[in-house]
């Protein structure tokens, strides 16, 4: 019985990552309560769980009395104590063993039960504390298992099992059990029941931090990322802005041989990226984000609004909007302007 209760210890330290100094006193607390179901008056009782002796040992301690016992439930008799042991004394403290069989079903049920609870609450504490501090970050997550039916995935991060919904996976992807891959840790929920987090592919921060893992530049704060949009799965733009004159920071961004924008895109599975630079100037900075289409002027509303008027060139002009309005929609909104795109000439824009 010893040898499988520190068997199930080492798989309980193992499986919940708890340390077994803590989870022996855990156990201890549980069966104390179970103990005192029985012997509710009892007021010394010794538990002793040793995983390097292989030591698991129940006891009431009783005060041995000389004449009549008062107080059965922890007086004992000097003759009664001999039975447990020869050298009793009066005086002294008899240990009386205790037999796990005794406690019965219910006693055993109430231990395991409140073993449970204290583990269950160990194990929420570690995992706020871990996931409190991973929060609007990037980690790694490896897929171990796709829901055949919604092609929801279950991702295992730190050893912790994580619900990665098919509405959170970036479009068009396709996982399989084993692929790692790189999420975005939106926020942590359920925090009155079993915590987990919220994570996500289609997140635009998830761009930002794959561009501080991979740009050095931005990871030390010469590189300012001013904002981002995103159309998950087709195109993102970012906006970069260098501290130091000297600090290229789209060159940054694209890396030698274009390394790190490419291992970016290889991760966000084929995602187009449009690197712009950032300008205080509100018309140059329009003019900019409707890359990779050629701008001829922006004019900003007069009204103080946050509207413009952008003019491209008559064969620019497909470009500037792009596909289904999304070129002009990622700039709008890396700007925070309302832009509205105009042909250089619309007369020959009405020709074509």
């Amino acid at each position: 019985m010893n040898n499988e209760l520190f068997e199930a210890l080492r798989l309980l330290e193992k499986e919940n990552g708890i340390s077994g100094e803590l989870l022996i006193e855990k156990v201890k607390q549980g069966i104390l309560k179970a103990v005192k179901k029985d012997y509710p008056e009892c007021r010394n009782i010794s538990i002793v769980i040793s995983p390097e002796t292989g030591k698991f040992e129940m006891k009431i301690l009783k005060e041995i009395v000389d004449g009549e016992v008062l107080d059965p439930d922890n007086q004992i008799t000097l003759d009664e104590a001999k039975t447990y042991s020869k050298r009793a004394r009066v005086g002294e403290m008899c240990e009386i063993p205790l037999s796990p069989a005794k406690f019965g079903r219910v006693a055993a049920s109430s231990a395991k039960q409140s073993i449970k609870h204290d583990i269950k609450e160990f194990e929420k504490e570690r995992f706020l504390g871990v996931y409190e501090e991973k929060k609007n970050e990037c980690v790694a997550a490896t897929v171990q298992k796709i829901e055949p039916g919604t092609l929801n995935a279950i991702v295992t991060i730190n050893k912790d099992e994580v619900y990665l919904p098919r509405t959170e996976q970036i479009p068009g992807e396709v996982l399989k059990p084993g692929d790692i891959i790189k999420v975005y840790i939106v926020n942590l929920v359920n925090l009155d029941r079993k915590p987990t987090i919220k994570i996500s592919r289609t997140h635009k921060d998830l761009v930002k931090r794959l561009f501080e893992l991979e740009v050095p530049e931005i990871y030390d704060g010469t590189v300012e990322v001013k904002s981002i949009s995103r159309e998950a799965g087709s195109r993102s733009k970012i906006a970069v802005w260098s501290k130091d004159p000297n600090v290229d920071a789209i060159g940054s961004c694209i890396g030698p041989k274009r390394s790190r924008i490419t291992a970016i895109v290889d991760e966000l599975k084929g995602e187009k990226i449009d690197i712009v630079s950032f300008s205080e100037n509100d018309a140059e900075f329009i003019a900019k984000s409707l890359a990779p289409a050629e701008v001829v002027s922006v004019t900003l509303a007069e009204d103080g609004s946050r509207s413009c008027t952008a003019v491209v060139p008559n064969s620019q002009l497909s470009l500037a909007i792009g596909n289904k309005g999304q070129n002009a929609k990622l700039a709008a909104r890396l700007t925070g302007y309302k832009i509205d795109i105009v042909p250089e000439n619309p007369i020959g824009a009405e020709a074509q």
